[in-house]
């Protein structure tokens, strides 16, 4: 709603109570809504101009003082933004609740995982009625067996506001389990260690790792990586004995090149240990026989610019998924002594074109390979005797992989699947006779769901090259196709990531009030194939932008929904890009959800002390090179704000995030605050207590989703109850 500027607030004020009187319901929500976010006062940044000159390039960061959580003008400023949003949203708290506990309604409280099997156990974990964290089990022999808890998630959460558990690893006898802890949301965990025989803990105890952990075949030594704790890079890898002071561990492996991070692993044939590099384009292993953890790592083939290669290692061979000369990747193998000389691999799963090999898992008859066919995963079964087949899904957009195979000697292949339409599920799949056994599908509690009140579509836009951009969409049945419908559209489009259509139970808070819901398959992601993403990074990144505004308008134009209903929604990478739509086509959106958003890309990029900065050179380009730093500085959110309108935008962010720092979403909504011209709502949520991925836990998190829901239907006039 525009509101001539010679009016002031009482005026306004006045104008609106008036108008109160004379219009229906839904109007004097919308009304009411705009009065109090008329009168409410925004914190107002202070400005304090800093030069930055690149390539004799000036700009001016009036924001750049917020870059100092120590300063408590700082932390004074991002709660007084939390606190007009209170003030905004204040009047949403009894629909945040009702929003919570419908979306904690469906989910079942009691439940537990499918249970694999390693060696003698089998392992899953459990979550109890009421409590945050996932409880860690197994059961020897069978699953009548009596159960045996290795770590509670709860117990250890306890007294912190945050907490995450990685690292988890038993050891080769299955005696001893490591595990890590973060409790800050930094992404720095501690390493513990337990016997699982007599549950009591070891004096072992290693701070500052990275989570990533790997047993040798000893019982006894761990290797583990660290990472630098102001770039967060992980560096090193470290060897520990337990029983040793973890201070005099032994250091294995320096990765010195900073746009490359490493980590370690062991095979699933479980004879060798394998130290990974990588860097965006470039990969490189090392070995080591497992059952010698004294030895020297060897390399398995040296570095090369622009290959990448994973390994796996089963009965006498190793086998590489391989870019080299091949775009899309072909999966090769070699003897174990062979492994240096690429020219002795050979190709067992050749380069197609069209067709991108994401993975592969082998087993004594039988090769899976998942494969991405037009935007879609596929799993091919080849059988020993060279004859084989394609998994069938049977929807028109479905999300499904590979799941946990560590049997080396079966004809059963475990995978997940799921769709817009179908919750999460896991089957176990003969590969003889194409039988599939469902073992647990996600349970939606309550009555209120049914797969068939819904639909799923696979449509595609047109960008402004002629290129076709997939869109996955769901709705309920019976949603109209009038642009009267709300639709929220979503999408990622970085690092080659792929977003697939899978099922979501929080989202139904939308379905179910009459949102059409589009998940957006843009370039800088990998659904098409390599070249997908490659047209979406570098200096080609603004595809991605105008992909996603070329899915708005294709959606608006087969009405769908239209301008005045259409969110945009996208975090971190996908936070730039709803950075990027806003200052391209503020026009086009009612509202912009921005989460964890990298939105100041030139400055971040020219500050290597920040963490990812300098591993991701070859994504965004190298700003300290000229043409790079134009192009970044073209389409980098922050410094593209103007003096013009701007959609209804709700921006969150984590004071401890590691990945995009605080800093960069609240310089955001701080300059966009001082530059829009519009009435339009602009809200700023920093989670005090999280990091990157937010509150813990699997309700926490809900209120989050709630905050966003609450926030979009009070905007759009919704009345959620």
């Amino acid at each position: 709603m525009k509101i001539c500027t010679k009016y002031n607030t009482l005026n306004i004020t006045l104008f609106f109570t008036i108008l109160l009187t004379s219009c229906g319901q839904e109007h004097k929500q919308l009304i009411t809504n705009q009065i109090r976010r008329m009168t409410a006062v925004p914190p107002i940044a202070k400005i304090v101009p800093k030069e930055l000159e690149t390539h004799g390039h000036k700009r001016i960061d009036n924001y750049y003082w917020l870059n100092d959580k120590e300063n408590i003008e700082v932390i004074d400023y991002l709660k007084a933004e939390n606190a007009y949003l209170d003030t905004i949203l204040g009047h949403t708290k009894e629909i945040q609740e009702k929003l919570f506990a419908e979306m904690k309604g469906r989910i079942k409280e009691q439940d537990e995982s499918v249970p694999y099997k390693l060696d003698d156990y089998f392992y899953y974990t459990r979550y109890e009625v009421g409590k945050e964290y996932a409880i860690y089990c197994r059961k020897k022999g069978t699953l009548d067996a009596k159960e045996e808890i290795m770590i509670d998630g709860n117990e250890l959460a306890k007294g912190h506001s945050y907490f995450s558990l990685g690292g988890i690893q038993v050891s080769f006898n299955q005696d001893i389990i490591a595990y890590s802890t973060d409790t800050v949301s930094r992404r720095i965990y501690t390493l513990y260690f337990k016997n699982l025989a007599t549950g009591e803990l070891l004096q072992d105890v290693i701070p500052n790792i990275t989570g990533n952990v790997a047993w040798a075949n000893d019982n006894k030594t761990i290797f583990y990586s660290r990472q630098d704790l102001q770039t967060l890079r992980s560096d090193k890898i470290y060897k520990h004995i337990l029983g040793t002071d973890s201070e005099k561990d032994e250091l294995i492996f320096e990765e010195k090149d900073e746009t490359f991070s490493t980590g370690i692993y062991r095979t699933k044939s479980k004879k060798y240990m394998v130290i990974a590099s990588s860097s965006t384009l470039t990969t490189e292993a090392s070995i080591l026989n497992a059952d010698k953890p004294n030895g020297n790592f060897e390399l398995f083939l040296p570095r090369e610019r622009e290959h990448e290669y994973g390994i796996d290692h089963v009965g006498d061979k190793f086998y590489i998924r391989t870019n080299w000369q091949a775009k899309n990747f072909r999966l090769m193998e070699t003897t174990e002594n062979q492994t240096t000389d690429k020219a002795k691999w050979r190709e067992v799963i050749a380069h197609r074109a069209n067709v991108l090999l994401e993975g592969f898992e082998i087993f004594k008859n039988f090769l899976v390979l998942e494969e991405r066919k037009e935007g879609l995963m596929n799993l091919r079964i080849i059988k020993s005797d060279q004859t084989e087949h394609y998994v069938d899904f049977g929807e028109p957009t479905y999300a499904a992989g590979t799941g946990t195979n560590l049997d080396f000697n079966t004809n059963i292949l475990r995978y997940g699947y799921t769709s817009l339409t179908t919750p999460s599920s896991t089957f176990d799949y003969n590969m003889d006779t194409k039988e599939k056994t469902l073992l647990k599908q996600q349970e939606v509690v309550g009555n209120t769901f049914k797969p068939a009140n819904y639909q799923s579509e696979r449509v595609y836009a047109t960008a402004a090259d002629g290129t076709k951009i997939p869109i996955s969409l769901v709705y309920k049945k019976g949603t109209p196709k009038d642009g009267t419908a709300h639709l929220y559209q979503y999408a990622y489009g970085s690092y080659g990531y792929s977003i697939d259509a899978g099922f979501s139970s929080t989202r139904l808070s939308l379905l179910d009030r009459g949102f059409v819901f589009a998940i957006c398959h843009i370039r800088g992601g990998e659904e098409m194939g390599r070249h997908w993403y490659e047209d979406g990074k570098l200096l080609k990144k603004k595809n991605t932008f105008t992909d996603f505004i070329a899915c708005s308008e294709h959606l608006v134009k087969e009405k769908y929904t239209s301008t005045d209903k259409l969110i945009a929604n996208g975090g971190s990478a996908g936070g730039l890009l709803m950075g990027a739509i806003t200052n391209m086509r503020p026009d086009l959106y009612k509202a912009v959800v921005a989460d964890v958003p990298f939105v100041d890309v030139i400055t971040t990029m020219l500050d290597e002390s920040i963490p990812l900065t300098t591993g991701e050179f070859d994504e965004w380009g190298n700003p300290k090179e000229k043409e790079y730093y134009n192009y970044m500085l073209s389409y980098s959110p922050y410094d593209n704000v103007e003096k013009k309108a701007y959609p209804n935008m709700l921006v969150t962010t984590g004071l401890h995030d590691s990945q995009v720092q605080y800093w960069e979403p609240a310089k955001w909504v701080a300059k966009l605050r001082a530059m829009k011209t519009d009435n339009n709502v602009l809200l700023l949520k920093t989670n005090m207590e999280a990091g990157h991925g937010g509150a813990s836990g699997r309700f926490e998190s809900l209120k989050e989703i709630a905050l966003e829901y609450a926030f979009l239907f009070d905007i759009l006039g919704i009345s959620a109850y």
